[in-house]
Order: structure tokens, then sequence, then C-alpha cells
């Protein structure tokens, strides 16, 4: 593995850097909005590259490990999102590549690529989030339908999200895992209700999903039925190596060293950054993550070889969200007082005291609580590590 960027890595770096100068008009930041999304979203059709992490055979542009480095440190440094479609590009996808019908394919591939309809991922309930195989939301087949009864909560998105891919319980003669069934379900059918769940953040991001005799043609189900959990297991191999945040953590790196160079951050004046005991504990970070960038770009040249990232997803996972938390609590201290959240909701003042900054990074720190738990909790990780890697 080559850590150096070749010319034509380098030219690329600046076609990415080109298009986002074209894409954001100076001055404007990207805010999150449909609209902007939309906007960057045609651009990226535009060059080709809306679908960066699709192979080849499915629209991608097949760009090598290093170039999607490149993509997501450039892109993550402007603000911007790697690809627009939520949940759909990256964690859909990639079952559907690899075990759906070539009609499952076409059907369901073209909305995606085009972000005209939205994901979630129907898999914890309670009871059954750590412990994905303890999961209760039957599935009953009835000729060329199944009656899907059940609950799922923390659901990401499922507010807003057109289509649901799901997990569903359809034997309970076997071990638990054999028993799941990978099933794609239409939100608007009737029995679906979505109920909102406020995190400690004060976003509307979770939410809790109930099923009460919704009806789901066979046609919508992933493979074979009995055979989900293989299909989930990879998901979600995806999903934490995608959950390294090295991107994000770099963003905070540079933000810290900022505020903590302001007199905002010290004492009497002072800067935080000169207080050895703060700096310490940040150079300390810094060091894992640079060790974290150079993991998961191995972890990329493992996978465009061919390979599963398998348990080093888990690494990834488990690294990433501990330097994140790590970041935002330092953030935070740079605040000092001013890291009192105020909510757009709450009867707090029109215009945050302190630095713009303070808040939201106080917000982002509270967030980032549920980072040990989302895509599988930190003891699972341990676990799998444990398993996969030491072979305990």
């Amino acid at each position: 593995m080559n850590l150096d960027f070749s010319e034509d890595e380098l030219a690329f770096r600046q076609a990415v850097r080109d298009l986002i100068a074209e894409a954001l008009p100076q001055g404007h930041a990207f805010d999150g909005s449909r609209a902007d999304e939309a906007r960057w979203h045609t651009a990226l059709l535009a060059k080709g590259w809306a679908v960066n992490r699709f192979p080849v055979a499915f629209g991608g542009p097949g760009w090598t490990p290093a170039m999607s480095f490149i993509w997501e440190r450039e892109t993550a440094a402007a603000g911007l999102p790697g690809q627009v479609g939520g949940m759909g590009p990256g964690m859909l996808a990639p079952v559907l590549f690899a075990y759906g019908s070539p009609e499952q394919q076409a059907r369901f591939l073209p909305d995606i690529v085009a972000d005209r309809v939205r994901w979630c991922q129907g898999y914890s309930e309670p009871g059954a989030g750590s412990d994905l195989a303890a999961l209760r939301t039957r599935a009953v087949r009835e000729g060329e339908i199944y009656v899907v009864d059940g609950e799922k909560v923390w659901t990401s998105g499922a507010h807003t999200a057109d289509w649901m891919f799901c997990l569903t319980r359809t034997a309970t003669e076997t071990k638990p895992q054999a028993g799941i069934t990978f099933l794609l379900i239409d939100m608007r059918t009737p029995g679906v209700e979505v109920t909102p769940i406020i995190s400690i953040d004060g976003r509307h991001a979770f939410n809790r999903v109930t099923f009460d005799g919704v009806r789901v043609p066979v046609e919508n189900r992933i493979g074979l039925e009995g055979q989900g959990w293989t299909y989930a297991k990879g998901l979600l191999t995806h999903e934490r190596t995608g959950q390294a945040f090295v991107s994000l953590s770099l963003n905070l790196l540079r933000g810290i060293r900022v505020a903590a160079s302001t007199e905002l951050a010290g004492s009497a004046g002072g800067q935080l950054i000169e207080d050895p005991g703060f700096a310490s504990r940040l150079s300390a970070v810094e060091i894992e993550l640079r060790a974290l960038e150079m993991t998961e770009l191995r972890t990329l040249w493992e996978v465009a070889a061919g390979s599963a990232p398998g348990a080093q997803s888990s690494m990834l996972k488990l690294k990433g969200t501990e330097i994140v938390q790590r970041l935002t609590e330092l953030y935070v201290e740079c605040a000092g007082p001013y890291a009192a959240p105020w909510f757009p909701e709450t009867d707090g003042p029109a215009e945050p005291l302190g630095p713009s900054w303070a808040g939201r990074e106080t917000v982002r720190y509270l967030e980032g609580r549920a980072a040990s738990i989302a895509g599988g909790s930190d003891e699972v990780q341990r676990n799998i590590m444990a398993k996969h890697v030491l072979k305990i």
C-alpha cells in the first residue's frame, strides 16, 4: 500500500475541489436542507459521482481506494456529504448488489441513484438492540403476502423515509439467527405507524415504528426466507466501516486548535492551548486519530482488492467512536461557560451567548454520546474482535 498520492490522484483532488467550489457559492455553507442536498446531488449526477461507492457494474465511477479517501476528506472539510440519499446508497444498495434479484435491482437501484426514494433501517427493537438475534417482529406468510406485526425502535429517519429495509422473524423452531428474513416495506402501507423519539441533543432523528397487520408482498423479500441474518451482517460491516468518523474528527481537531487559541477559552485572558494538561490531551488524541486514519486507508485498499471489511469494521467503529467523543469533550471545554446549549425549540435567547460555535459543539457533544450504541454497542464490537481476531 503506497500512502503517497500519485500525480493522477493529486489531479483528482483538484477536480474535487473545483467541483465543490462550483457547487457551493462563495460564502454559502451547506445547511443540510433538502434544497441544498438537491443542488449538491445535481452537481454530483452531472459529474457521474452521485453514487461513488457503487461498483462500476451498477453505475459507480470505479474510484481507487486513494480516490475514495481523497473524496471523503475534501467533502467533509467543506461540510458536504460524500453522497446524497441517506441509507439507500451506503447501506441498502450493497445488499441489493450481493443478494437482490435482477428484478429488485432494476426496481430499487435507479430510485436510490436519483434520490427519489429515501430508506430507513428497521433493525433494533425493545429488548433486541445489542442482541439483534432476539428480535420478535413477526412476518407470517399467507400465500404471496407476509403479514408483519411488531415494533422497531431508534429508527433513524423513519419520519421522512419512503421505505424501510427490515429484519423480521419468520421462524422460531430453530436457532434465533436462522429464523430471520429481510423484507423491504413501503412506509405508506396501512398499519405502519411512526412515533417521534426526541434525543438528548433536542433533535427529532429517531423514531418508534409499529407494524399492525402490515401486508408485504413476497416479491419484496431479499434472498431466501430465513437467511436475513447473513444479509444483515454484511450490511452492518459496511455501516461500521463508515462509522470511523475520521473526517469528522479531523474537522473537530482543526476547530479545537482555533478555539483553544482564543482568549475566550482561557482564564484571566490566557489561551487554553497554552495549558500543558489540555495540550497534552489534545496531542494524545491526535496521535490516535492519525493511526486510525492509516487503518481506515488500509481497510479501503483491502476492500478494493476483494476482501470484506470483517472484524476490522468493528475496530474502526469502536476506536472512531472513542476519538470523536474525546474531541467533542475538548471542544466543549474550550467553550467554558458558553457551552450551555440553546435549542431553537426552547425559550432561550434568540442569539446564543458567546461564539456561535459554542452551542453547536455542545449539541454535537450530546449527539456523540449515542455513538457508543448506534450501529452496535461498544461491547458488541469488543466481542466481535475477541471472537474473530483474538479467537477467544
